[in-house]
């Protein structure tokens, strides 16, 4: 874990109890005199550094050492425009996508998605909370819920589609919005849209979260 987000983060020393203090100190097994890392949620790119003072056995008190501007970041920008498939599957790949470092994800109803998901949007944020304290990110990804393809189509452009039958794509890394569809693929109204589709060569089809971490991991890695 590079660092904890912790509400408190900025003071000058705080006392840590409950479930995290468990964890730092039952699980992860921390001592007195080491430093820990933790960032404020409400401005996630400063790192503070604390030191352990003292510990009893429900809490521990932390010191303020350091605090500084540290911000880690992809180098390489991604949108994801991502049909809405079962909110389960989502929730499985996107910590990966927040490891990755893509910047944007638009959830979108396309013509194929089932209206009857409904993605939890607090419990993704939890999701990215706990990846970030794992990789070290310091950006949270922009989320949104379009409900078509008109929609995200009207409000951005340079808008690239994966789909079978286009262009072979064996280097991403210059692609900055990549659209993918759902299970079942886009609508013949829907292709209409696109001015430019790309896709792997592989005649194996890929389900709508497979896809979508490749491209990330092409785009990005």
């Amino acid at each position: 874990m590079k660092f904890v987000f912790y509400e408190q983060a900025g003071e000058g020393s705080f006392e840590l109890k409950d479930e995290l203090f468990k964890y730092l100190f039952r699980t992860r097994r921390h001592k007195e005199g080491e430093l820990l890392f933790f960032r404020n949620p409400s401005e996630p790119s400063r790192l503070y550094s604390y030191k352990v003072a003292s510990i009893s056995s429900r809490q521990a008190l932390l010191e303020l050492v350091r605090s500084e501007t540290l911000e880690v970041v992809a180098s390489r920008s991604l949108h994801l425009l991502w049909c809405i498939i079962d909110p389960k599957e989502i929730e499985r790949v996107f910590p990966t996508l927040c490891e990755m470092g893509v910047s944007k994800i638009s959830f979108i109803y396309c013509e194929r998605s089932q209206r009857s998901y409904k993605l939890d949007m607090p419990r993704l944020r939890r999701l990215e909370i706990s990846a970030m304290q794992q990789c070290g990110r310091s950006s949270f990804m922009e989320l949104e819920v379009l409900g078509s393809l008109d929609e995200a189509f009207g409000l951005y452009d340079e808008v690239v589609a994966f789909d079978f039958g286009g262009e072979s794509a064996s280097d991403l890394r210059d692609l900055k919005r990549v659209l993918v569809g759902c299970e079942g693929g886009f609508s013949g109204s829907e292709r209409e849209l696109f001015s430019k589709i790309v896709s792997f060569d592989t005649p194996l089809i890929l389900r709508s979260q497979s896809a979508v971490l490749a491209v990330a991991s092409k785009v990005l890695l």
